[in-house]
């Protein structure tokens, strides 16, 4: 009987790469999700029954240990970037993942791979990377031999990123951005996933490996670079931090005032602290050329997905090149 890897958030951006990966590599996999009726489109990944999605609250023992039973390996991509009600960044990224690494080992869990962020760290001013650096402390505890990724900004197909800020560039003559001079290293989603295969398959060492693109940038250089791919001229317009502190503090009291109705999906205090860090591998860390993986740049990616932003769409480049044509 094939092998069986449960994957916590195997719906999410990063989680869906790595169901496709290890069902090619002919693995059942067990996509753990909150709400698996609005996880049904990784099914195809595989044959009928190979991927299937199961109800799984991370905060709930029973449940996660139910999504667990009978699996080979597991994967963590679970993780958020704004706590809105239950979901916060304890219960989620400390708590959730120490949960699931303590389940793995009571289950015997072969192998563990959790994705985590750069930046994790436990002095860190941000919320979000004590919790990340908490969650990863719970689980080398646990289960000391897992493998830990933490990538710099992930883009892709279906990612938050250069999508959010390319969907605001088509109505917006002005492209605000906190941090523009904080630099990244963004990383191809799919590498991402190619590292986590080597982990569960146990083609790679435990330990943290930091990930990062071949191309280092700040968030300015990686707006101006997307206006280009997307072919929009846009005043990009720095907003200070102690500016960003004020409003991001203002739209959390919102939401907090509204019980979460209002979800504050555009800027939070705590993603001010950590955008005023910058997000890049760390001198020394392990790394891509550890596993063996050469990893992709922005260039030959960005404009498969970025052209629908583009004023004439599919049809930019035909409209360009026709501009090109000589008169008979």
């Amino acid at each position: 009987m094939n092998k069986l890897v449960t994957i916590y958030g195997g719906s999410g951006f990063v989680g869906r790469y790595i169901a496709r990966r290890m069902a090619k590599e002919g693995w059942r996999v067990r996509v753990a999700v909150r709400r698996p009726n609005e996880a049904l489109f990784v099914k195809p990944y595989g044959v009928v029954g190979q991927v299937e999605p199961v109800a799984c609250n991370i905060r709930d023992d029973a449940s996660v240990r139910a999504a667990m039973r009978g699996a080979d390996a597991m994967v963590n991509c679970v993780g958020i970037l704004n706590k809105a009600g239950k979901n916060t960044f304890d219960s989620v990224q400390a708590s959730g993942a120490a949960r699931i690494a303590r389940i793995a080992a009571e289950e015997g869990v072969g192998q563990l791979v959790h994705v985590s962020a750069i930046g994790a760290d436990q002095d860190s001013a941000s919320e979000y990377q004590q919790t990340k650096a908490a969650g990863e402390a719970a689980i080398l505890a646990a289960f000391p031999g897992a493998m830990i990724l933490r990538p710099s900004i992930i883009f892709g197909n279906e990612d938050g990123f250069f999508n959010r800020f390319a969907a605001m560039a088509r109505f917006s003559p002005v492209l605000p951005v906190v941090g523009a001079a904080t630099r990244f290293q963004p990383v191809h989603v799919d590498d991402v996933a190619q590292a986590a295969v080597k982990g569960i398959t146990g083609a790679a060492a435990p330990g943290i490996y930091e990930l990062g693109g071949p191309e280092v940038a700040t968030f300015r250089e990686l707006m101006q670079r997307m206006l280009t791919e997307i072919r929009r001229r846009r005043l990009i317009l720095n907003i200070p931090f102690f500016a960003a502190s004020i409003m991001g503090g203002v739209l959390d009291l919102v939401q907090t005032l509204t019980l979460g109705l209002f979800n504050n999906g555009m800027i939070t205090r705590d993603q001010v602290r950590n955008l005023r860090t910058d997000n890049v591998v760390a001198p020394g860390a392990k790394g891509f050329a550890d596993l063996g993986i050469t990893p992709v740049a922005m260039g030959p990616v960005l404009p498969e997905y970025l052209w629908r932003y583009r004023p004439s769409g599919q049809y930019a480049a035909i409209k360009e090149s026709a501009k090109n044509l000589r008169k008979v």
